[in-house]
């Protein structure tokens, strides 16, 4: 619209609507971006009395003391057996190798490569009452600042198919809610299957599972 149009009829409806609906956006990513910033809160387990608007993170256990039956059981199921598994087994499979160069300290992200916009650490799991979180340090380059955040997804599996996928409810980064948003949740659920890789044999078997049950505290894989 013209000076002179403006002067005399006003901003058009076109113009009104269009600053509208960038007002919207606008406001949604820098609420986005405060929520993904906001720190979530670390607990052992879930406290009684909830806080309003905060997000909790309760980390998976760890025993490396595990690692060893946990390989014999990944090998066990690439052979095409059934088996049942642990989060503290998952997590000690999940770990960084004890000779591994330079590896990361425990739940901390690697440094984002140069020109990288995040990089993701070592993904932790938890099982508990029959749902299976996934969470994964993330670190994320921002105006030459490296900020650290966490990933996390809640859900169960489900048959999508001819094979099992893990099916989340809830998913997070930092604090903000994730799953409410269905084209970025299905971005972040790629990132956070990417980082927690299968070993070939383990994939190969995965196709053939007749069933995937999470029994309170533990992962059951149910081959033919």
């Amino acid at each position: 619209m013209s000076k002179q149009n403006l002067e005399l009829h006003g901003p058009s409806w076109t113009e009104v609507i269009l600053g509208a609906v960038l007002s919207v956006v606008l406001g949604g990513a820098l609420a986005a971006v405060f929520l993904i910033l906001k720190p979530v809160t670390k607990a052992k387990e879930m406290p009684k009395q909830l806080t309003a608007d905060m997000v909790y993170y309760l980390e998976g256990s760890l025993d490396a003391s595990k690692l060893r039956q946990a390989i014999a059981k990944q090998n066990s199921f690439a052979q095409g057996r059934s088996v049942s598994i642990t989060e503290d087994e998952l997590n000690a499979l999940a770990a960084p190798a004890p000779t591994a160069p330079a590896a990361p300290a425990k739940g901390k992200p690697p440094a984002a490569a140069p020109g990288a916009a995040f990089a993701f650490g070592t993904p932790n799991f938890r099982i508990r009452k029959g749902e299976l979180q996934i969470a994964v340090p993330m670190q994320v380059g921002v105006a030459g600042l490296d900020l650290n955040v966490v990933v996390q997804a809640r859900g169960a599996f489900a048959r999508r198919g001819e094979s099992f996928v893990f099916v989340p409810n809830e998913v997070y980064i930092g604090s903000c809610p994730v799953h409410r948003l269905p084209m970025a949740q299905g971005y972040v659920m790629k990132k956070i299957l990417a980082a927690s890789a299968l070993p070939e044999g383990v994939v190969a078997a995965w196709g053939k599972l007749s069933d995937v049950a999470l029994d309170g505290s533990t992962l059951q894989f149910t081959m033919p």
